[in-house]
């Protein structure tokens, strides 16, 4: 019989519908239950392409026995932390202050009042390796409600305090300077691992937004060692085995240093995020390889997310069925040498290996190979190459596939929408930024809506139930604004507007600091705060670079205002912790270089405007349009004439504005950083 679970849209809740446990989503009548009962709830948090998810729902959740014993002793409440953010940060950091580590999925024990006593991740289903089993755990949690009750009250309201005591104030401590700036770009060459490039050791992730740092303050500055950095690390991560080497596309993580191995999930924001990257790389050397990953990328996020109604779907599994009809993590992008001479013969196979770095003992488990390019065996022959490579595309596709999380969540479409009208405008493809539009119409219609606030996500092309959070405002604002500057559709710049507004007004505390949750949100038992970048950029810092941008259009003083107050973080954080403020640090060098704003009176898509969006100044804001309405569009175009009758470029910053130019060459030289 189905659970509650069966009435929601989460691809992931809807795994667990079936299980034998009583699940109920997040909502306050689990709550009224578990205070009606006098029984404590267990919280599980997970998201539909994690690994272990699957495990422990398959070891414990589809048990009869441990389902009855949770049905008769918890209220078991199921959340997916893609669609509630909220509640996932607030439990993880109690998880991560109590334990010293976190991760997924996420097991903690609350009293009916949500105040959390007793934590874990996964829990396996008999002793292992010191861990209890997750039958002891629930026992032993069932004890200490029914016999220890006092001390369980203790140690929530001591974990709850401590929790509210960790409130940030990061406002009005000034914004991040040259100072700054340089010691987060010493403390980053400290941690850069030299010989495979990225940062630290395994596991290690894409550093999406620390290579646009990187960028910039190369853009800016001209520090050589800064364009380096980025340009190795994207070189190691475009031959290794977290790439798609056939279908294109990025892995979650690397699970060794060397960038051969992934976990092989791969989520919409880092395709979004590396795609953006990748596309700048090129802008800012020509280099070819960048041309190829972006347009790679591009065309996968396209190919396999894109869902009908015209966003893009969350993430692709790391598990999918293998030649048993097990489900085995890999077994879609895997080959053996056996595997590659059936689809290819013996010649061919052997070419492949060499290249794609396939052995006999392989490089994962049982023999099998990731596909990289692992030596620079000199020049290769790109026909071949090319016709290896749809043969074996041609053949992995008849496998079956991994499963799509089809939810659309705002703030990573927000991402794609960026990364799609750059990547589309820089290589001039049309249909990115046709996609990209797409995606945006569907955010408007279906994630604004009626309500004019966001909604976090939508399945199907029905809105969730669940408020967006300050990532989505600053993520989605930050995609239509680079629709702006690519289509010169005005539009796009006033939702941004719209969206910032509410910042302005919900997210915003005393002195410029920010919160992830609106004023008017669900309380938890602490509102959530996060200033740093995880696998995406911090809600806070995504909205201070949004902000900045649209200020720069607009000329609001109100929302530079707010962008410089929400920088106080950076300044606080950049010189501590820099890989873990990426994208801070990136909005932090468009502010000391003005951010410029350049209007390009003359055709959209024309050599002025085109060499406008090339322009490799950080954060520089671009409008273009011609006749008497630009003006009414994009409040930079007012009183920007032709001169001569030509098209005509103005580029100004800190009030400053440099003599109009119609010449391309002039305008790529004002623009170079």
């Amino acid at each position: 019989m189905a659970n509650r679970l069966a009435q929601t849209t989460s691809p992931y809740l809807l795994q667990h519908a079936d299980n034998p446990v009583d699940w109920w989503p997040w909502s306050p009548e689990a709550f009224e239950e578990a205070r009606k009962r006098d029984v404590p709830v267990l919280l599980s948090v997970g998201y539909a392409s994690c690994h272990w998810c699957h495990v422990m729902a398959h070891e414990s959740f589809e048990d009869e026995t441990v389902a009855d014993y949770l049905n008769a002793h918890f209220v078991p409440v199921k959340v997916d932390r893609e669609e509630r953010p909220d509640v996932d940060a607030v439990y993880m950091e109690a998880v991560q202050a109590a334990t010293g580590h976190g991760g997924w999925p996420m097991t903690v024990f609350l009293t009916p009042d949500a105040e959390p006593f007793y934590f874990g991740t996964y829990f396996p289903p008999e002793p292992r390796h010191g861990s209890p089993s997750f039958q002891q755990v629930l026992e032993g949690v069932t004890a200490a409600w029914t016999d220890r009750r006092d001390e369980v009250a203790e140690v929530a309201g001591r974990i709850v305090a401590d929790l509210a005591g960790r409130s940030l104030v990061h406002g009005g401590d000034g914004v991040p300077g040259e100072s700054e700036v340089a010691q987060a770009l010493l403390g980053l060459t400290r941690e850069y691992d030299e010989q495979h490039g990225g940062f630290g050791g395994a596991p290690k992730f894409p550093p999406a937004m620390v290579v646009e740092f990187l960028l910039r303050h190369y853009a800016r500055t001209g520090a050589e060692g800064a364009l380096q950095m980025a340009a190795d690390t994207c070189t190691a991560m475009a031959r290794g085995g977290i790439y798609d080497q056939l279908g294109g596309g990025f892995a979650r993580y690397s699970v060794d240093r060397e960038w051969i191995v992934p976990h092989f999930e791969k989520m919409l924001y880092d395709n979004a995020l590396l795609c953006r990257v990748y596309a700048r790389l090129w802008r800012t050397t020509g280099s070819d390889e960048a041309r190829r990953i972006a347009l790679e990328t591009a065309d996968f996020m396209v190919r396999e997310l894109r869902t009908a109604e015209g966003g893009f779907a969350s993430a692709l599994d790391a598990d999918s069925e293998d030649a048993e009809g097990k489900h085995v993590e890999g077994a879609f992008y895997v080959w053996t040498p056996a595997q590659l001479r059936e689809v290819l013969g013996e010649d061919d196979a052997a070419f492949a290996a060499a290249h794609f770095g396939v052995t006999e003992e392989g490089s994962f488990e049982e023999g099998a190979s990731v596909l990289r390019l692992p030596g620079d065996a000199g020049p290769v022959d790109a026909a071949r190459v090319a016709d290896v490579r749809a043969r074996l595309l041609a053949a992995r596709d008849e496998r079956p596939h991994p499963g799509r999380d089809d939810k659309v969540v705002a703030a990573w479409n927000g991402l794609a929408i960026a990364a799609l009208a750059e990547t589309g405008a820089y290589f001039d493809r049309p249909d990115l930024v046709e996609r990209a539009t797409e995606a945006a119409d569907l955010l408007v219609r279906v994630h604004l809506g009626e309500v004019a606030r966001l909604t976090r996500t939508s399945k199907d092309g029905r809105a969730g139930d669940n408020a967006g959070v300050l990532e989505d405002y600053g993520d989605v604002a930050e995609g239509f604004l680079a629709l702006a500057a690519v289509t010169g559709e005005g539009a796009w710049l006033e939702f941004a507007g719209f969206l910032l507004d509410i910042v302005l007004e919900q997210f915003t505390g005393e002195g410029g600091q920010l919160y992830d949750t609106a004023h008017d949100a669900e309380q938890l038992i602490r509102r959530p705060q996060d200033p740093t970048d995880s696998a995406t950029p911090s809600g806070w810092t995504a909205a201070a670079g949004a902000l900045l941008s649209y200020a720069a259009y607009t000329g609001s003083e109100a929302h530079r205002t707010a962008a410089e107050g929400a920088l106080g973080v950076v300044k606080a954080l950049g010189p501590r912790v820099p890989r873990f403020v990426g994208w801070g640090l990136a909005v932090a060098e468009a502010l000391l270089d003005g951010p410029r704003e350049v209007a390009v009176a003359g055709p959209v898509g024309g050599e002025l405007h085109r060499t406008a969006l090339l322009g490799r100044a950080p954060g520089a804001v671009v409008a273009a349009g011609e006749g008497p309405g630009a003006g009414a569009e994009f409040p930079l175009l007012v009183d920007r004439p032709l001169v001569g009758g030509e098209p005509t470029a103005y580029v100004c910053r800190h009030f400053v504005c440099d003599a109009p130019t119609t010449d391309a060459g002039e305008l790529a030289a004002k623009l170079g950083g």
